[in-house]
């Protein structure tokens, strides 16, 4: 452990650098398409942390050149009502990616809201479609903050083969995936919950820790092996200031490493969410290309018609950066 207390992992840096590339392939889709790709974010009501996020959502897309939209549905409009809308971002080719804030207001079933999302363009991975993708090993859009809870082990050298995680929260969102992913970077998990018995025991144990139960305070220092790492994915409004899970001051002189909130995993979970929006534009774009190919494609018979799908678009770095985990060694970690 680090003289003088835990080290800090900050998402700002690792999240600075992929801004970086995501803006140098905007620039590109703009000069091809003559405007940017388009994010859309769909909010039902205003919930304090929900709104937090979105405005650091939507100045993250102002940074880089995307055209971040907000769409505002009142909180008392019915379940029907946001579906449609959200079918309407489906149907609008300008649109890229989609993503809805949570939480919903108690009314509207988050089911029918996840269903109705075109999973070509839920660049945050709440589609069935894309949960069993990441579930399976396949490419697909990753939740990004489950995403961003990985990633900064990785960009930050942190080992995590072999390693006991422990994860507490199952959301199908953060918890879940977080667990999955790092089932698959080999480390040994626990996922704790709810109705876990005995929860300082589990925490106890880990050596990699993951809170994302939206409970500020859940974990103290107390509760910590020394030299744990702690990936704190808590955000909540607590007298006004921004706080996580763990409570910060006592778990940083037990930690090896631990993310602050805020400036840990916020900044590299909306990066990650700009680089899943070009990735989702550059298939879309991908797509259309060859859908203007058909009919000459198809005449070529079925093995060309493959080849000139894998060759319609060349690659480009955030498509690939985004990847890249999954690309090696068959972890699937984007």
């Amino acid at each position: 452990m680090p003289r003088g207390g835990a080290r800090l992992l900050q998402g700002g840096p690792i999240a600075a650098e992929i801004r970086q590339a995501v803006g140098e392939d905007v620039a590109a889709y703009r000069d091809r398409h003559g405007q940017a790709p388009v994010l859309a974010v769909v909010i039902c009501g205003r919930d304090a942390p929900s709104m937090v996020y979105l405005h650091q959502i939507l100045r993250s897309c102002e940074k880089v050149g995307i055209d971040g939209r907000l769409v505002e549905i009142d909180g008392e409009a019915s379940e029907a009502a946001l579906v449609d809308a959200i079918r309407a971002l489906n149907d609008d080719p300008a649109v890229n990616g989609i993503i809805v804030q949570m939480p919903l207001p108690p009314t509207i079933r988050l089911r029918s809201v996840v269903d109705a999302i075109d999973p070509a363009k839920d660049i945050d991975g709440i589609h069935p479609l894309n949960a069993g993708l990441l579930r399976l090993g396949y490419d697909g859009f990753l939740p990004a903050t489950a995403h961003a809870a990985v990633e900064i082990l990785r960009r930050s050298a942190i080992e995590i083969e072999g390693k006991r995680a422990v994860v507490i929260g199952r959301s199908a969102v953060v918890g879940m995936p977080a667990a999955f992913l790092l089932v698959r970077e080999n480390a040994t998990v626990t996922v704790c919950h709810s109705r876990t018995r005995d929860l300082a025991r589990h925490v106890k144990d880990a050596e990699i820790l993951v809170v994302a139960a939206g409970h500020p305070g859940l974990v103290r220092g107390d509760m910590l092996r020394r030299g744990v790492v702690v990936v704190d994915v808590g955000i909540n409004v607590v007298d006004g200031a921004i706080v996580g899970d763990v409570e910060f001051e006592s778990a940083r002189r037990v930690a090896s490493a631990i993310t602050p909130v805020p400036g840990g995993i916020g900044p590299l979970t909306n990066a990650l969410l700009l680089a899943h929006l070009v990735r989702a534009a550059l298939g879309q774009e991908a797509r259309v290309e060859v859908a203007a190919d058909a009919p000459l494609v198809a005449a070529r018979g079925p093995a060309a018609s493959r080849k000139a799908a894998a060759a319609t678009v060349p690659d480009r770095r955030v498509a690939a950066a985004s990847r890249s985990a999954g690309r090696s060694a068959s972890r699937g970690v984007r």
